[in-house]
């Protein structure tokens, strides 16, 4: 348990970021074990399968995450303000909405997921196999929503180190399960999808016993779980914003594997493997900006409002050295690292991803902007901003499917997103900056 209203502002940043980031690159391991495995042991059109619904999965599972952290928000509020009445019943309906939301959600994406695989321009070829994959991680989407609730809440007062523990094991089974199920069944792709839910359901369980234990001002009550109208309307709010914004960019990315899907398999292997890469590599940029929605909101609800100033320009400071790290390993080793996780020598696989990277790597700095401003205005319960900014993005890439790829094909694709990125950071920058806590700093 941390409380970021006391001490030194990037010593604590750093401190609340780091297990954060542990963790995120051990859930990488989720995905990445896929690709490789599947690669390995089942060729590159199976691995076209799997990362041809790599969207679709991201889609959902980001709406979820960004649910989570919008209930923490008001969470992180209340244990700044050491009002611990109020922390258990947001941290009661959170659980409540969460696993009502992920059960409905499971619902609807299983029962429609042929169609919406026909939206995504699945190839026939690879359809079985994504059907089949796709189905079985959505079905196991509670168990991802209940390990991320949990967390939340931890993270919320200032507990990044115990979902990093129990991440780590489930990511450790996760890869043995993987290579089993996938080498001495004849599962296929699906025995990937089985390893991911049960480690998944194994952090979710971990991570919900010690919470119980641990903290007894989060042990939970019966009239804690009391149906409150107003909480749960705060709960939605918050919840609904994080999640429509991630959403929103995720809309973005389907709409740009739906014209993905038609340049071919080497195009969707070198479009899979290039995003796995990205998505590690911009993995510090969503760390910094989780760190500062749970870091503003702390504050903000102990009225420290000269410390969010400081922190906001802290984070981006570390997230920049960072972009200046990634390019020059991009630029020197992005090829190497493609033919480690695709376990191919293809030439146009190889050249097509890292051309993707080296070109998006460029204006990496903007996409670290975009997530630590938005979050942290997130934390400052401003909502709007960050959804409007989102849906300039989702604007953008269904744009280029419509008029840019169709010209000049991928390359329409790999110049989408920096052109988004850029457009996209407007709003949050004259947001944040004209935001109230950014002016008071005087009166603390």
């Amino acid at each position: 348990m941390k409380d970021l209203t006391t001490g030194k502002t990037s010593k604590l940043i750093l401190a609340f970021a780091l297990p954060i980031a542990l963790g995120n690159i051990f859930q990488l391991l989720y995905s990445f074990a896929d690709v490789w495995i599947v690669g390995n042991l089942l060729g590159n059109n199976a691995l076209a399968a799997v990362g041809s619904t790599t969207t679709l999965n991201d889609l959902i599972v980001g709406f979820l995450i960004g649910l989570t952290n919008g209930f923490s928000v008001l969470t992180a509020q209340s244990f700044g303000a050491k009002n611990e009445n109020a922390m258990r019943r947001y941290a009661a309906h959170s659980i409540t909405l969460g696993l009502m939301v992920a059960v409905i959600l499971t619902a609807l994406s299983v029962i429609f997921l042929t169609p919406i695989l026909h939206m995504l321009n699945i190839p026939e070829a690879h359809f079985v196999n994504a059907y089949a994959y796709a189905r079985i991680i959505l079905l196991g989407m509670t168990a991802s929503m209940l390990y991320n609730i949990c967390s939340s809440i931890l993270r919320a007062i200032g507990d990044t180190v115990t979902p990093l523990t129990f991440l780590i094991i489930s990511s450790v089974m996760n890869v043995v399960l993987d290579y089993c199920l996938v080498a001495y069944t004849d599962l296929g792709v699906s025995g990937a999808a089985y390893a991911t839910v049960i480690s998944q359901l194994t952090a979710a369980i971990l991570c919900a016993i010690y919470m119980y234990s641990k903290y007894p001002f989060l042990r939970l009550k019966k009239e804690d779980f009391n149906f409150s109208t107003s909480i749960s309307k705060e709960l939605l709010s918050s919840g609904f914003s994080m999640g429509m914004m991630n959403s929103l960019v995720a809309f973005g990315t389907v709409a740009l594997q739906s014209s993905i899907n038609t340049f071919g398999t080497n195009i969707i292997v070198a479009h899979t493997a290039a995003r796995k890469l990205t998505g590690l590599f911009m993995m510090p940029f969503g760390v910094l900006g989780m760190t500062m929605a749970a870091y503003c909101a702390q504050n903000y609800g102990a009225e420290q409002y000269s410390r969010i100033r400081r922190g906001v320009f802290d984070a981006v400071l570390y997230a920049w050295i960072w972009c200046v790290f990634l390019a020059i390993l991009i630029y020197t080793a992005a090829p190497a690292m493609l033919k480690a996780i695709t376990s191919t020598d293809v030439p146009e696989i190889i050249d097509t991803a890292t051309l993707y990277l080296r070109i998006n790597c460029i204006l990496y700095f903007v996409t670290a902007v975009i997530s630590v401003f938005r979050n942290s205005l997130q934390g400052l319960g401003e909502h709007r901003t960050p959804i409007f900014s989102s849906a300039i993005e989702l604007i953008g890439k269904v744009a280029v499917v419509m008029f840019l790829a169709p010209k000049i094909g991928y390359m329409g694709i790999i110049l989408s997103e920096p052109i988004v990125w850029v457009l996209m950071v407007i709003p949050l920058i004259i947001r944040l900056l004209g935001h109230r806590a950014m002016h008071k700093c005087a009166e603390k």
